[in-house]
């Protein structure tokens, strides 16, 4: 019940020097009336908001000296009444500190609940609180700066944008609907079509910005693929500058998938370094080759390693093909050996694993293929609950902008109704329990 008042830790479990029991509801000044006791004589009940006061915090067979802030409703972030204990780290005190709460008349806050209850008082959007999440799970930079403009309404800023003009198109055609022969101006049908074209082409600009997105959130995937021996797992080791792959003459030495990741201009590069794609000389070889393939499949983007010093072979040719029509970077490894000459595709990048030559280069090359457009101050779809929910208002509005002129006004409505509801999913003015149960499932119990 939002009626309750709830209580958890809300730092990281386990020991530290400095840990924070967070209180919420009507209930939370009550609670700390009877939790803490200030070391400067004013009672609980008198505190001044936002401030930090020093005391002695009551944790049932033990004290320990902390601070306690009350932050009064509705400036907080959940809305509520809400009071922070900080106690020390040990997970005993806390353990003690949580059940006397609980004494108290507190229960144990569900997963995700004090940010659920800062979105249904109206302190955030819902998706700004997938924003927050973003933050605190993120990996990356960009991830976490990605997840910083969610949570600071930019993306919910343009929805609502978008629905207002809706509302206003909507307005126009209900008027025309309600007053037919009121002396009011009339609503043009090439006003509504132009209308509807403007909000379709905002609706996609922002669905757009998903592919570009998604990388953010999730990683981009590069896979180096080549024969055996072209040098992958050295190249691997150098962009990484980590010895992950093991490294030999002898091919076949990658039996299996090998994986790193390093950050590129703020975003997560998650690079595999794949089996020599060939015919497997045993059992174990084999599936590492199948599981390459599928890898390469499935990529953002493939590295095809040549070894510059010998010329192209079958088996070159064979992973060659194997990548058509995948996002590709030629490049030619082992320069250091010098470059036999013969039939190949053009180099995009010449490096050596061994002397780092140009490997600084390749790096950026990775990053330039795969974020075109990517801007690190740009606001970018990253949830692909956001992506869905565009691109079903963007069919709304095509289907509303190719009837319109065809078809009574009050049928273009259906369509652009259905539009502002897909839109309100977004920021949560029409989301239903499920999506927002499932939102907020993904934070921890202190959140």
């Amino acid at each position: 019940m939002i009626s309750d008042t709830i209580a958890a830790l809300s730092t990281p479990p386990g020991r530290g020097g400095v840990a924070i029991v967070r209180v919420s509801g009507a209930g939370a000044l009550a609670v700390a009336g009877k939790l803490f006791a200030p070391a400067g004589g004013t009672p609980v009940s008198a505190f001044e908001p936002y401030k930090m006061v020093p005391g002695r915090i009551d944790c049932g067979t033990f004290s320990d000296f902390g601070l306690c802030v009350y932050f009064r409703a509705p400036h907080s972030f959940t809305g509520e009444d809400v009071v922070e204990f900080h106690c020390h780290g040990g997970t005993g005190v806390v353990r003690a500190l949580l059940r006397r709460a609980f004494a108290c008349g507190c229960r144990p806050a569900e997963r995700g609940e004090f940010t659920k209850r800062a979105f249904l008082n109206g302190k955030l959007s819902l998706s700004s609180a997938e924003g927050l999440a973003d933050m605190i799970n993120g990996e990356s930079e960009a991830e976490i700066r990605a997840g910083s403009m969610l949570y600071a309404e930019r993306l919910t800023g343009a929805v609502r944008a978008i629905q207002a003009e809706l509302t206003e198109l909507l307005a126009g055609i209900d008027a025309d609907i309600d007053f037919p022969e009121e002396d009011i101006e009339h609503t043009d049908l090439k006003e509504i079509g132009a209308g509807i074209g403007a909000i379709l082409a905002q609706t996609e600009a922002l669905a757009a910005g998903y592919d570009t997105g998604k990388k953010i959130k999730e990683g981009v995937s590069v896979v180096l693929a080549g024969k055996p021996n072209t040098g992958k797992s050295s190249v691997l080791n150098a962009l990484l500058g980590a010895d992950k792959a093991i490294v030999s003459a002898m091919p076949g030495t990658t039996r299996d998938v090998v994986e790193g990741s390093l950050e590129i201009g703020g975003v997560r590069f998650d690079l595999y370094d794949t089996a020599g794609i060939r015919e497997g000389k045993d059992e174990a070889e084999s599936i590492g080759i199948g599981r390459a393939r599928a890898l390469i499949d499935g990529a953002d983007l493939v590295l095809f390693i040549l070894d510059a010093s010998e010329a192209m072979s079958e088996e070159d040719r064979a992973v060659y093909a194997r990548t058509e029509g995948k996002r590709r970077l030629v490049v030619y490894n082992k320069t250091d050996l010098g470059e036999e000459g013969g039939e190949k595709p053009p180099a995009d990048i010449r490096v050596s694993a061994k002397t780092g030559e140009n490997i600084a280069q390749l790096r950026q090359k990775l990053f330039d293929a795969c974020m075109e457009g990517y801007r690190a101050d740009g606001a970018f779809v990253i949830e692909e609950r956001h992506h869905a929910a565009l691109v079903r208002a963007a069919e709304e509005l095509r289907a509303a902008r190719s009837l319109c002129g065809s078809v009574p006004p009050d049928l273009l409505g259906v369509h652009l109704r259905a539009a502002w509801e897909a839109l309100g999913e977004i920021t949560g003015e029409t989301a239903n329990e499920r999506i927002i149960d499932e939102i907020f499932s993904k934070f921890c119990v202190g959140k």
